[in-house]
Order: structure tokens, then sequence, then C-alpha cells
């Protein structure tokens, strides 16, 4: 995959594939300088979002602080997103404007349900020598892999990644019987989790495409990095035997999730019937109500009285 960064982190630049089409003469240079001010305007409206920039919330939990109970409140929370996401998920391959584009989102959502990235040549159970603490904090080859394609992968249920929050879970007293329901959500979190059925989801494709670009770039932009570098400290601390997997795993991931968005845009983006308002618009009111999210879990922990 060619790489979208330059060397200033979160800047977006024109990539291979484009270079590539402009020497082949598919696309015209005055297309591609459209386009690149496009990527600045991109770059300007959200990846300069303050949740992209600055989460308070998992800069407080990157220092490894969370008590128990904090814990406990922070994986429900996340275990409704998790589960809520699925259905937002679903909506996106439903109303998937291409085939290519359904395939794309059907990669994200079977992954997320149990189908194993594999490639071609990758045999199942390759690292089985591998030891539990290695395998938790790497990912388990049986259930787990960054590389690869859904399509012929193997589909298990202990691969389902909600399945791999309740392992984490479990570490902290709650049981799968506490997690993953409305119910059990807050206000704030709700209102993510609508939030992303109405806009990842919906079947404005432009619109969709827009959120979808958001979201993935925020899930890239260094919040599972925060959340594993605090589990991990509270791992080492206190809870030798919580389970990390389903963190470490998507804080290996997420930057393919982003790669695949950045080619997305590069499809839609040349298609003449692309409007850029509603991309951008899009994009801003997904990461508003991340925003919510996080700073909901923030509220929460400062009401509490925490350090």
């Amino acid at each position: 995959m060619a790489p979208v960064l330059t060397a200033t982190p979160g800047a977006l630049t024109v990539s291979a594939r484009i270079e590539e089409r402009l020497q082949r003469g598919e696309l015209t240079p005055q297309q591609v300088d459209a386009f690149r001010d496009f990527l600045g305007e991109v770059e300007r409206e959200l990846l300069h979002h303050r949740i992209i920039k600055v989460n308070p919330y998992t800069r407080w939990f990157a220092q490894g602080l969370a008590n128990d109970a904090e814990l406990r409140h922070f994986i429900q929370q996340f275990s409704v997103f998790s589960n809520e996401f699925l259905i937002a998920a679903l909506l996106r391959v439903i109303n998937a404007p291409t085939i290519q584009q359904a395939r794309a989102s059907k990669e994200i959502l079977m992954n997320e349900l149990g189908v194993i990235y594999r490639k071609p040549s990758q045999p199942v159970g390759a690292r089985s020598e591998l030891s539990e603490e290695t395998k938790d904090r790497e990912g388990d080859p049986d259930l787990v892999s960054t590389e690869g394609t859904v399509d012929g992968g193997v589909c298990r249920f202990r691969a389902a990644h909600f399945e791999w929050l309740c392992g984490v879970a479990e570490g902290v007293g709650l049981s799968f019987a506490d997690l993953g329901k409305r119910k059990h959500g807050t206000a704030t979190t709700l209102h993510f989790c609508d939030e992303l059925k109405r806009t990842y989801g919906s079947d404005d494709a432009q619109f969709a495409e827009g959120a979808s670009f958001a979201v993935e770039n925020w899930a890239a932009a260094g919040f599972w990095q925060e959340l594993e570098d605090g589990l991990t400290a509270i791992k080492q601390r206190r809870l030798p035997h919580l389970k990390l997997a389903f963190f470490t795993w998507h804080n290996r991931v997420e930057g393919q999730h982003a790669g695949h968005t950045m080619e997305e845009l590069e499809e839609v983006y040349f298609q003449p019937d692309f409007e850029r308002d509603k991309f951008l618009q899009g994009g801003r009111e997904i990461l508003e109500a991340v925003a919510v999210f996080w700073e909901g879990l923030e509220h929460d922990r400062v009401a509490a009285g925490s350090n």
C-alpha cells in the first residue's frame, strides 16, 4: 500500500497511485493540482480537529492511573461503541454505491465479526509455538492478522473483536452480560453510536465517505497507542492477568484501515458527481460525535474525583 503521509505527521499528500495515473495520462496536471488543494482542505478541516490533535481522556489514561472502577467504566462504554459499530458497518455495506466500496466495507465488518485477514500463502497457526503472553501482546496467529484480506479467510468465533474485549473485561470483574448493550451506555456514548449509524452508515454516498475517512483517520491518529500504554502499565503494576489483545491488535491494524479510506477518496474524488462540501460535512459531523464520546468519559472521570 502506497504511503499517504508526508514527513509531517497527519499531512496528506498525493500518493504514488495518483502520480502513476498522471504519468499514464489518465489525469491532467490541473486535476492533480486541484486534488492536492483538496487534500490540504481535508487536513485543515478534519485532521486538525481537536479530538485528533489532543484527547485529554486518553492522554490521562496512558499514564496507567485508572483505578478498577474507572477501568470498568471505560471498558463498558467502549464495549457499547464496539457492538453498535457493527450496525454502522453493516449499513455502510448496504449503502455502498459501488461493489468495490461494498467489498472494502465488508473487509472491516467481516473482520470485526471474526473472519481473519490472511495472505494467500499464509498457513493457519504458523506461529503456534508462541507463549500465551506473547499471543496476547502480539496476537494469536490462529485468530489475528494485520495483513491480507478476509476473502478466503477463516471465520472463528474467538476471532470476533467483541469476544477479545470480553476477555479484557473479565480481568476487571465484568461478564458478557455487563457489556455491549445500549442499556449499558451513557448518554454521550449512545449519542456517538447513533451518529456513527447516521453518518458512517448514511445512504448519501458523499456524506458517508467523508465520515468514513474521518473516523478511520481518527482511529489511526494515536489514541489506540495511548490506551495500550495505559493498560500495559496497569497490567504490570497490579493486574498481571489482564488481557490486552483487543487493544494491541487495533493499535497495529488501524493504519491499514486509514490507507483503505485514502484509496476510496482517490476513487470517488475524480468522479463527476463528487461533492466536496458533503464529504467535509460528513467528516466534521462524525468527529464532533467522536469528541462527545471521549469528552463524556473525561467528564465522568473528573466528576468521580479522579486524579
